[in-house]
């Protein structure tokens, strides 16, 4: 992911993906991204990426439990189905 989005966005110097593994706590952070880029608006354009890229390529599966309620449901990305990716939002450029 991060080879792709440094071939794509040339001007970024650094950057980064990282998602949690396990359990996260709600309200907590389960996903960093970020890059360093002498152009503002590249950086932005390539953080974009690579969030919509690790949301898109990888499945990320997330159990939600129902206060007052006993039964708890697992959730995959929207974006990832049944290993199919799928694009939900396209921005035109």
């Amino acid at each position: 992911l991060c080879h792709d989005a440094k071939s794509k966005y040339t001007s970024v110097d650094k950057l980064v993906a990282v998602h949690i593994l396990g359990e996260c706590p709600v309200g907590e952070a389960s996903v960093v991204v970020g890059c360093s880029s002498p152009h503002r608006r590249e950086a932005i354009r390539c953080t974009e990426y690579l969030i919509d890229e690790l949301k898109g390529r990888v499945p990320i599966w997330k159990k939600e439990i129902y206060e007052g309620d006993e039964t708890s449901v697992w959730k995959e990305n929207v974006e990832w189905h049944e290993g199919r990716r799928r694009r939900v939002m396209v921005k035109e450029e």
